[in-house]
């Protein structure tokens, strides 16, 4: 991104009264707590500002623009990333009507699952607890306990960058796959909006269901620590955390990136952890599991570089 395709975004966001942060630390927007700068972090509060943004950076490569939520599974690079990253977690509405619920882009996962439970529509169970968006969770059909955003999605809507239109996306058209979708392949749609389709449910059966898995997450996973979550796919017929738990690995620790110690599919953040420190024990990880099982794991995070998204 050049000074001039700089100025004219900023320009834009003066323009329209849209918040902005140069050279932004993307710690402050990780569930990681770590990781270097944005050259340029905007922040719409509505999903009209944000097509105003990404008309705004329409000029701009892929690579140079990054749509994220709450930050959940995503690492900067140490130095400063040249793009624009548009945060939105202040688009969040979530509404219901019948058996759906809509949600923008920016509502948090558990925002949505409360308001099914509050109308009585069950399906979102499993989602309860992830630490995402609602973007976030269509872009890679995030998944938990036998459950994946697929089952449930109606319909996903898009911002085209590069053609200035909005699309929705039903059925097939999503292309999802496990921790994949058409979003994942198509850098230039940004997920805007998405309609999920309940079934009739019992709020108290689902606030239990919800309350049950919750107690699992806090008992099996540190929650208490700033992390990704799960650091790597599952591969075919295993699990990433009990590898790497088979080969040794709980507890290992570069900096103050540690494998963690209550679950192994985790990588924690335990105080000043650098993007260096955490690519580092992935790789070690990866290389240690490969050489001792056979299995070569696949990273879920997103590291994010100059150069590529």
């Amino acid at each position: 991104m050049s000074k001039i395709q700089c100025e004219h975004i900023i320009k834009v966001l003066n323009e329209h009264g849209i918040k902005y942060e140069r050279s932004a630390s993307m710690a402050n927007y990780s569930t990681f707590r770590s990781g270097g700068r944005a050259a340029l972090l905007v922040l719409p509060q509505s999903l009209s500002q944000l097509t105003v943004v990404l008309e705004a950076c329409s000029a701009l490569p892929s690579e140079n623009i990054l749509v994220i939520g709450k930050g959940s599974n995503l690492l900067f690079c140490e130095d400063e990333w040249n793009g624009v990253v548009i945060c939105t977690v202040g688009i969040n509405s979530v509404t219901c009507e019948g058996n759906f619920v809509f949600a923008d882009c920016g509502a948090s996962i558990s925002k949505i699952c409360a308001c099914a439970e509050r109308n009585a529509l069950s399906g979102l169970e499993f989602a309860y607890g992830i630490p995402g968006s609602c973007g976030g969770a269509v872009f890679m059909n995030a998944g938990a306990y036998g459950g994946q955003i697929s089952d449930v999605l109606s319909f996903s809507e898009y911002y085209d960058i590069k053609n200035h239109k909005t699309v929705r996306l039903t059925g097939i058209e999503n292309d999802f796959s496990y921790r994949h979708s058409f979003y994942a392949d198509n850098p230039d749609c940004v997920v805007i909006r998405a309609g999920f389709e309940l079934c009739d449910g019992n709020s108290e059966e689902i606030h239990m269901k919800m309350s049950e898995y919750m107690a699992r997450r806090k008992e099996k996973q540190p929650l208490d620590m700033p992390s990704a979550g799960s650091v790597f796919k599952r591969p075919p017929n295993a699990f990433a955390g009990a590898l790497i738990e088979q080969c040794g690995l709980k507890g290992t620790r570069i900096g103050d990136a540690e494998v963690s110690t209550k679950h192994a599919g985790f990588i924690v953040n335990c105080g000043n952890a650098s993007f260096g420190d955490i690519c580092s024990l992935i790789e070690r990880v990866k290389a240690e599991v490969l050489e001792k099982t056979g299995v070569a794991l696949e990273c879920e995070v997103r590291l994010i570089r100059n150069g590529s998204v």
